[in-house]
């Protein structure tokens, strides 16, 4: 495993990230995630990443409806001891009822924590990220309240996820200039079928030394198989018909196909491998309801593109529709 700062700040992570939302009661959110593991399904992934020295792992309390955090914290706190391992979670989703049940004010980030530090069973959160933006509530109120998080104690560090790049470059001018803890991270949508955060988020992001920590690395998993393969999750996955759709898509998943093909590995290392590639990139955050997932992730790490094969991979790409900020 490779270790790594996240952007600028002091915190040691390594350079994949297990997201867990795969983790959870299946049942939850009238079975809105049928694919999730329960908790003892997942047990032999959280064994598997830590042996692998993943030290990395991201849930949020909208998943599963508090169930993800809930296995994370029971699970792999039984396995490690609290201190060796990097554990970030998220708030905004709606998560109870009435007008301040979600969002970013000052009232449902407070109360939000505390339910979160409950579920995972902790007393301290390492990274804790907005999920989206609150357009109901001044950036003011939600950074000063996340700042007086970190300084009570129950937040380590800060992290940001899906937004425009004007957005994000506010949030960061406000908080230097009150003074407030600074966000290190974002956590966006980056994939070789969705690359516009290369426009401006990126490159803000290497200038202002935040670390990115990308979602859905594989594309939601249509970069590990055929154009026309369906899985039993891609059949209820109406997210990404829409999202990766296109003749340039079916370009870049063959273009994978024939580097994985020539290379012996699979096409989930080569993808993988592209996004390690990218400058400022800290670590990809990756699903598993498999142990090959882990596998292939764990082995992209020595896969080291050609400039030809990087040219392949990234020539077919046209520009995309903005997804994933809402």
């Amino acid at each position: 495993m490779e270790y790594t700062k996240l952007g600028s700040s002091g915190l040691t992570v390594s350079r994949i990230c297990l997201g867990c939302m795969s983790y959870g009661d299946p049942a939850s959110g009238d079975g809105q995630h049928p694919w999730s593991l329960d908790e003892t399904a997942s047990q032999p992934f959280f064994r598997q990443a830590l042996d692998a020295g993943i030290t990395f792992f991201d849930t949020a309390n909208m998943y599963s409806e508090g169930t993800s955090e809930e296995i994370v914290g029971r699970t792999l706190l039984s396995m490690v001891p609290r201190d060796r391992v990097v554990i970030a979670t998220k708030v905004f989703a709606r998560m109870g009822p009435g007008p301040n049940g979600s969002g970013l004010s000052r009232g449902a980030i407070m109360t939000q924590v505390d339910a979160s530090l409950r579920r995972l069973g902790t007393d301290y959160i390492d990274l804790y990220q907005i999920h989206r933006v609150d357009p109901e509530t001044p950036w003011e109120e939600t950074l000063e309240a996340l700042h007086d998080l970190v300084k009570a104690g129950k937040v380590r560090y800060l992290g940001a996820s899906s937004m425009w790049a004007w957005q994000f470059a506010k949030a960061l001018h406000l908080a230097d200039l009150h003074g407030w803890t600074r966000f290190v991270s974002m956590q966006d949508q980056y994939n070789l079928l969705y690359r516009e955060e290369e426009r401006e988020m990126l490159p803000l992001c290497r200038d202002q030394g935040i670390g990115v920590v990308p979602w859905s690395p594989l594309a939601r998993g249509r970069l590990t198989r055929s154009a026309d393969e369906v899985t039993d999750r891609s059949r209820a996955d109406d997210i990404a018909r829409k999202w990766y759709q296109g003749e340039s898509g079916r370009q870049i998943i063959d273009a994978v196909a024939t580097i994985a093909e020539q290379r012996g590995v699979p096409r989930a290392q080569v993808a993988l491998a592209w996004l390690l590639s990218r400058p400022g990139l800290t670590a990809p955050i990756v699903g598993a309801t498999k142990p090959n997932h882990l596998d292939d992730a764990v082995a992209a790490l020595d896969v080291r593109l050609s400039e030809d094969e990087i040219t392949a991979l990234e020539k077919p790409y046209v520009s995309q529709p903005t997804v994933g900020y809402a």
